[in-house]
């Protein structure tokens, strides 16, 4: 396989649009990642271009991004870059594209709250005494966990959902920014 892999920051900056397809859910977005540097003759950082690229999300990952995220919302994506080409009255034209394998929030412009999708657990993965971890083939074709699985040893498998809940006392309280 020879795709060639991305990650990229920016801005989303049209509203999600989902649609459900014979090859299932996609959502589609537009994402602006615009690069700075710092210039040393103004002493200031300057924009320096901006890259425009369309995201597409599938199946799971389509409902969790339709339900997610908005436009403005500072995101990372990682998927493989392909070209959408096509004709038109001028000619064949073409734009970069993402099919992203996954897709979160930037945390270096703010906070998140997580809450995991339990939808694509199997039916007996939850149990009368609340969620477990399931033993699971850890990787599916695309080479990543299917959406809901949980992985042994790689995910959290307490009663309590965060590791450490908010008003814990060994926590020190610092604020969100200086």
């Amino acid at each position: 396989m020879n795709d060639t892999i991305v990650t990229v920051v920016g801005n989303v900056v049209d509203a999600p649009r989902r649609n459900n397809t014979q090859n299932g859910a996609v959502t589609n977005f537009r994402l602006a990642s615009t690069a700075r540097r710092y210039d040393a003759g103004s002493e200031q950082f300057v924009d320096s271009g901006t890259f425009w690229v369309d995201v597409e999300c599938w199946n799971g990952l389509s409902g969790n991004v339709a339900g997610s995220i908005s436009k403005g919302d500072p995101v990372i994506v990682h998927g493989a870059l392909t070209t959408h080409s096509w004709e038109s009255e001028n000619g064949p034209r073409s734009k970069p594209r993402i099919k992203a394998f996954a897709i979160g929030p930037n945390l270096a412009k703010g906070m998140s709250v997580f809450k995991r999708d339990r939808s694509g657990r199997a039916p007996d993965a939850v149990g009368a005494e609340g969620p477990a971890a399931v033993e699971v083939n850890p990787l599916s074709e695309a080479g990543y966990p299917t959406a809901g699985e949980l992985v042994r040893g790689r995910d959290y498998e307490g009663e309590e959902p965060a590791l450490h809940t908010a008003d814990d006392p060994d926590l020190s309280e610092e604020p969100a920014h200086a």
